[in-house]
């Protein structure tokens, strides 16, 4: 009996000393909170890295506001809406199959539900290190009219009679390039008139082949559509609905 009462005795007095002791942190404890603020900082400075390289391609969207009275219709300037389009408008220059300028300057003009398209299509470029290089979009009615006058062929040059998707300002003429400017190798130059510049055709080295192919799918996902010959050409899906249009742009 007083062995049990002496047990019991030391029992309480271990269990009071310990709730009531004051717990110093022995070497163990103190790696345990130095390791967990490694962790906690480390984790800070990887989610502002994140955070930081997402701003960074988001920046390179460089999209502008427009006013929202804009309508699916009117017509727009392209770099109104993003400055990462590459513009090499061929016909501003003589280095085109007409050997003459015939644009005042080089601006890229579409009705704006088209421009939306061609930045939401860009976006996806930039996100795979491509960007858009545009050659052409809209173009007045009657420079169709010269194009046909010298090359009457409806599988290269629309018949100004019908009319072009171009000149309703729903079509491009584009291509791609790296995110330093250097341009994807598509097989032919633009406005190469022949064989080599179809889709079908097949008899091009893998990577000009692959090019075209990543051209051609991102394109079609954001709306626009091929024609046979052409591999830089793109009509909106619904462009024909526009009137066609004579009208040219201001020069700066």
């Amino acid at each position: 009996m007083i062995e049990r009462k002496l047990v019991l005795l030391i029992f309480s007095v271990v269990f009071f000393a310990c709730n009531n002791a004051k717990v110093v942190p022995g070497v163990q404890t103190l790696g345990i909170i130095e390791k967990s603020k490694a962790l906690r900082l480390r984790g800070e400075k990887v989610e502002q890295s994140m955070l930081k390289k997402k701003d960074s391609i988001e920046s390179l969207f460089g999209e502008k506001k427009i006013q929202n009275t804009k309508k699916d219709n009117d017509f727009v300037n392209i770099e109104s809406l993003s400055n990462n389009f590459s513009l090499d408008m061929k016909y501003a220059t003589s280095d085109n199959f007409l050997k003459e300028k015939v644009y005042s300057c080089a601006k890229c003009y579409v009705r704006y539900e088209v421009a939306k398209a061609l930045v939401r299509a860009n976006k996806d470029f930039i996100r795979k290190g491509y960007k858009i290089k545009l050659f052409d979009c809209y173009r007045p009615h009657s420079v169709q009219k010269k194009m046909w006058k010298i090359v009457p062929d409806p599988g290269y040059v629309a018949n100004p009679k019908g009319g072009s998707v171009h000149n309703r300002g729903a079509a491009v003429d584009i291509t791609l390039t790296d995110l330093k400017g250097n341009e994807l190798d598509m097989g032919t130059s633009f406005d190469h008139f022949g064989k080599e510049a179809s889709h079908a055709y097949a008899q091009l080295p893998k990577k000009v082949i692959a090019n075209r192919k990543v051209l051609r799918s991102v394109m079609e996902k954001h709306g626009f559509t091929t024609i046979r010959t052409e591999w830089w050409h793109y009509n909106f899906s619904t462009g024909k609905k526009f009137k066609i249009s004579d009208f040219t742009w201001k020069c700066d």
